[in-house]
């Protein structure tokens, strides 16, 4: 409510305007509202808070990467939201360069498609450390081929795949990667003038870093943009029940790969025979033949086993397990 003046400040008031002191222009500039110019070329369709609920739901996706990710890399990976903005699609193409990795998936059963943009240096990062490398990008970029594009689609489905979890809030999602392009003239998916929100990742590869951008139009998410807010993230939000939670964590355990390898024995010999060692020679080991292996799981021992055959290839039946407290 306003204030409200007294019989005597009226007359103050009055009094001050007959007499010059008080300029009626000066006060009607005092209560003057600030005029923001509205361009209607960029329409706000993404509010605050709507890029807020979006910043949520991709923090859950950058620690789905950072936990899944290194089991392709066999290297520490960190990921975090940087920041979110909303742009038009033509300002978000022409900031790209070539070449580029961009994956164009489709956000079934929502219409239209996302862009995941991962930086050429992260990508040329991942395919030295696939083939072998330690994980160093180029000092130049170039164009890549077709081998190394099927790498690359390999780590882009997973990163796809990884977004049903973080949705599942808001929409099941099926994504599926349509393809990917290297060159953004052929990414045109959308209209130059639509508006898009973009997440920013900032992820790490051991010493390399750099960003993955993922363009989300609002073509694509306007059937769910009223769920796109805080209150209705939280009210749906769900905790898991301690027996849910452990079949899950059991469920993501029993995909992680694990080396496993039998030995058949030891020996120590000299130098000398070693450099002498021809086609035919014989090791003496250090087991006899029919006696127990030892079968390692990563660096500890876990079975023994006897040496065999199955069909065409080498095997070893398991005959006792080795518990923790032995």
């Amino acid at each position: 409510m306003g204030e409200v003046l007294s019989q005597s400040e009226i007359d103050a008031l009055l009094n001050q305007l007959s007499s010059g002191e008080l300029d009626v222009e000066q006060m009607q500039g005092n209560d003057e509202k600030q005029v923001k110019n509205y361009d209607f070329s960029r329409p706000t369709k993404f509010s605050k808070e709507h890029l807020r609920t979006l910043e949520i739901i991709f923090e859950h996706y950058g620690r789905l990467v950072s936990t899944n990710l290194p089991v392709y890399l066999r290297k520490n990976v960190q990921v975090a939201v940087a920041s979110s903005e909303t742009v038009t699609f033509s300002e978000f193409t022409n900031a790209l360069s070539n070449p580029v990795i961009l994956g164009i998936v489709n956000f079934n059963p929502l219409n239209g498609t996302i862009i995941i943009d991962l930086a050429t240096s992260l990508g040329y990062a991942m395919l030295d450390r696939m083939l072998g490398g330690s994980g160093v990008p180029l000092e130049k970029n170039r164009d890549f081929s077709e081998i190394e594009l099927i790498i690359l689609q390999k780590i882009m489905v997973m990163l796809t795949q990884l977004m049903r979890e973080p949705w599942r809030n808001v929409i099941d999602i099926s994504p599926v990667l349509g393809r990917i392009e290297t060159n953004s003239q052929f990414a045109q998916v959308i209209a130059p003038n639509d508006m898009i929100a973009i997440i920013t990742l900032n992820m790490k590869i051991g010493d390399v870093e750099g960003f993955i951008n993922i363009c989300l139009p609002f073509f694509t998410l306007e059937d769910v943009m009223d769920k796109l807010n805080t209150k209705y993230w939280f009210s749906t939000m769900q905790e898991n029940h301690d027996e849910n939670y452990e079949d899950y964590i059991e469920s993501l355990i029993r995909k992680v790969d694990i080396p496993i390898k039998a030995v058949l024995g030891k020996s120590r010999i000299s130098v000398a025979d070693f450099m002498n060692l021809q086609v035919g020679d014989c090791i003496r080991l250090d087991t006899k033949i029919d006696s127990d292996m030892d079968v390692y799981v990563g660096n500890i021992k876990k079975f023994t086993a006897l040496p065999g055959a199955e069909r065409d290839s080498y095997a070893v039946r398991v005959t006792s397990v080795i518990r923790e407290e032995e």
